[in-house]
């Protein structure tokens, strides 16, 4: 839950609606802020006396703060704020009175009902700091004028407009700013606007010109102003971009011009685009290095048919075992962008794998597999992938005892915030008396320990009897969202 959320179930009467149109406002009022040159506090009635609590607060980017302190949360006796007072009581914008003075800095205070379904909801208190003001120059001009739109519209209940998707990018008013008449004019555009359509090509002069001139597609864009919707954009020319975000402007039902914020994000779009060749790049790379693993594979398949040695021929089988798991690894890695695995998938195609290559009439065996282990990095995954697989085989191997029994293997994986935690344990005759890692681990149990101790920096212990054995390594892994529990 937000803190706007939280603070108004906690103090006022508003209802969930109100609370997400209220969201809404929050999202957009950084532009309001900036127009006006002015701190923006959201003001909520509190449920049980004359007073008002902050729910959320914003700062202009072009001028300087009134509030060095965060006043969220802070509850203000109706007294103490008279327009917000007045706003909440006749639903209009109160500007009339003289400068307010705080500990000598004389502010010009602004109070906006916040408008639902004809109800004011709560109220925004716009305060500007008059003392490092000066004589506004006509861009300052214009963006007062667009701030004073758009406050008559948070007054009238049409700003903001409903929007549930969250921007990628988020202009602002200095990136560059115009405004158009109810006829689709531009009559004010600020250097930065004049700039970003030089970059695209356009040479015209932009003042006085209808924007569906302009030859990017703009018909469309005075049709949905003319209906009150608000548009946004990208625009590629003369290997530019330009992100366009037009706002009309709405009054008494009628739409009387628009606004128009622009930023060049040229630089960012080749961002983007040298990011996806680096992607693919390395896709490519892991999928030639599974295919190169495979390859050895495939070669120490056609060495083992040529020997006779059956001890040969099943140490190039568990090469090629051990060599199909990291080639699984770098296959999920070549399926995705990220340098992180879906581990699960890998581990599943593991025991697949494993039990595929082993599967035996006399040696009946069943597998079952609890828990996640989530996202790992690659460089966690490759050696996992192996140490899984050589348990596994380990299983297969050691745990039949006389007689066609069938033998039951479960691989656990939790993942908790700073560590996995990976078992494998079988139902089979367990381990010899006196068993020691250290010292009576056959080749894959030696492979395990040096992957989890030297590579993963992890532990690995090992205890078994008649019941059968269990081997549990505990590694390190970047934190993350827990995933399960043994």
């Amino acid at each position: 839950m937000s803190v706007l959320s939280s603070l108004a179930r906690r103090h006022t009467a508003l209802s969930g609606r109100e609370i997400d149109h209220l969201h809404h406002l929050v999202a957009d009022w950084q532009l309001i802020a900036d127009l006006n040159f002015a701190d923006l506090l959201l003001f909520g009635s509190l449920r049980d006396r004359e007073a008002y609590v902050v729910l959320a607060q914003v700062r202009p980017y072009p001028a300087q703060t009134l509030y060095q302190e965060d006043m969220v949360g802070t509850i203000f006796e109706a007294l103490d704020r008279e327009r917000v007072r007045t706003a909440f009581a006749e639903g209009r914008i109160v500007r009339e009175g003289d400068p307010e003075w705080r500990d000598g800095t004389p502010i010009r205070e602004e109070a906006i009902p916040v408008s639902m379904d004809d109800t004011v909801i709560a109220v925004i208190s716009a305060e500007q700091n008059l003392a490092t003001a000066r004589t506004p120059s006509q861009l300052e001009l214009s963006y007062l004028q667009a701030a004073g739109d758009l406050e008559q519209m948070t007054a009238e209940g049409t700003f903001p407009f409903p929007s549930s998707d969250e921007r990628e990018i988020s202009p602002r008013v200095g990136d560059g700013f115009m405004r158009l008449d109810a006829a689709g004019v531009i009559v004010y555009a600020s250097p930065n606007a004049v700039s970003a359509y030089r970059r695209l090509g356009v040479t015209a002069n932009l003042i006085g010109e209808h924007i569906a001139k302009l030859d990017f597609d703009e018909e469309s864009t005075i049709e949905a102003l003319n209906r009150g919707r608000p548009v946004e954009d990208e625009v590629d020319a003369s290997g530019a971009w330009v992100y366009r975000r037009f706002i009309p402007i709405i009054h008494a039902g009628k739409v009387t011009g628009a606004i128009g914020i622009l930023r060049d994000i040229t630089e960012l779009r080749h961002r983007d685009r040298m990011l996806l060749l680096k992607d693919a790049t390395i896709r490519e790379i892991h999928h030639r290095v599974k295919n190169n693993l495979q390859t050895v594979a495939s070669l120490l398949r056609l060495q083992g048919r040529r020997l006779s040695s059956v001890e040969a021929k099943e140490a190039l089988e568990e090469s090629v075992r051990r060599i199909s798991s990291i080639a699984l690894v770098h296959e999920t890695l070549s399926q995705d962008s990220h340098e992180r695995v879906d581990f699960d998938h890998v581990a599943n195609r593991v025991v697949e794998m494993i039990q595929e290559g082993f599967a035996a009439p006399e040696r009946p065996i069943r597998f079952r597999i609890d828990g996640r282990s989530g996202d790992l990095p690659s460089e966690i995954a490759t050696p996992l992938a192996l140490i899984i697989a050589e348990l596994i085989q380990n299983a297969f191997e050691h745990a039949f005892g006389v007689g066609s029994r069938t033998v039951s293997v479960t691989v656990e994986m939790a993942r908790r915030p700073e560590e996995l935690r990976l078992r494998v344990s079988d139902d089979g005759v367990g381990l010899p008396p006196g068993f020691v890692l250290e010292r009576d681990s056959n080749l894959g149990l030696q492979i395990v320990r040096t992957l989890v101790e030297s590579e993963l920096s992890g532990t690995i212990g090992v205890t078994g009897g008649e019941g059968g054995t269990q081997v549990e390594v505990v590694i390190p892994v970047p934190r993350s969202r827990p995933e399960g529990n043994i």
